[in-house]
């Protein structure tokens, strides 16, 4: 990696940090481009974002990422802030612009619908699809749904008032769903997302019965850890099309890339390799 005096820096809030691929898949870029810059992991506690933040265009960042649990915080303290990423409520991606301001955005809806597109070749305007869980990644995934042109998302979570919230808050083509008829739910749907942490590693399993869901369904799940999650691995058996959680986090991470070292970076199998090494 060529690193000068007049880098290029880039990098990454949150708390804790450590556990964040950001740095490493960043990094593949970098050196995969020659470029001279770098993105650096910054454990910043809630009690000081606000300051860590403002003083980015004074320590010549280009741009950040804002991971939990800083996004809600990102999108009060820029000073503008995309459409989208109002609509879900939370900023993942920051640019510093010439005039030091900070404009912030959120990728996430980009790397699920790109994530999808690649892997599946699958069509927003398909048919229903049913969404497990109602936090932020469900909200991002959500309006990234309805905005691609799905006919309607089906919202399901443990705790029915969040479902309930997260769909009115996203209008009429988002219909909260009793988590027990989740599994009732899945008989038109042309797309399945699991967005909560079962089937992850720590974590409780899901217990989805797939018997409903049509063969052409899409299953993905934004877990990565394990890469494939046993609902993945039951959708497959029964012949569903299948879509692992890694390609949300790399394809997310593209726009904030390009606006800050100036090149579209690809998602590719040898960057799927790099990030999936540092997993284990």
């Amino acid at each position: 990696m060529i690193l000068t005096g007049k880098a290029k820096i880039a990098g990454i809030f949150g708390w804790p940090i450590a556990h964040s691929r950001s740095p490493r898949l960043h990094g593949f870029w970098l050196e995969r481009h020659g470029i001279d810059g770098v993105y650096v992991p910054l454990a910043v506690v809630p009690e000081k974002f606000a300051a860590a933040f403002r003083a980015l265009p004074a320590l010549g960042f280009r741009g950040i990422n804002v991971t939990v649990p800083h996004k809600e915080a990102a999108l009060a303290a820029c000073d503008e802030v995309d459409a989208q990423a109002r609509r879900i409520g939370a900023v993942n991606t920051v640019v510093v612009d010439p005039s030091g301001r900070l404009i912030g955005s959120n990728t996430d809806a980009f790397g699920f619908i790109e994530n999808l597109r690649r892997s599946a070749r699958w069509d927003a305007g398909s048919g229903p699809a049913v969404l497990l869980g109602a936090g932020g990644a469900a909200r991002a995934i959500a309006v990234a749904l309805i905005d691609a042109g799905a006919p309607e998302v089906r919202i399901a979570n443990r705790t029915r008032s969040r479902a309930q919230s997260l769909a009115a808050a996203l209008g009429a083509k988002a219909v909260a769903v009793d988590w027990d008829a989740r599994a009732a739910a899945l008989a038109d749907a042309a797309l399945l997302v699991n967005s909560t942490t079962l089937g992850m590693q720590g974590h409780g399993p899901l217990d989805l019965d797939l018997a409903r869901l049509p063969a052409g369904a899409v299953v993905t799940d934004i877990v990565y850890t394990p890469l494939q999650t046993k609902l993945l691995r039951d959708a497959a058996a029964r012949g569903n099309p299948t879509v692992d959680g890694l390609g949300m986090l790399l394809y997310q991470a593209q726009p904030g890339f390009e606006q800050w070292f100036g090149v579209r970076p690809e998602v590719d199998e040898a960057l799927r390799r790099f990030v999936l090494d540092d997993l284990g």
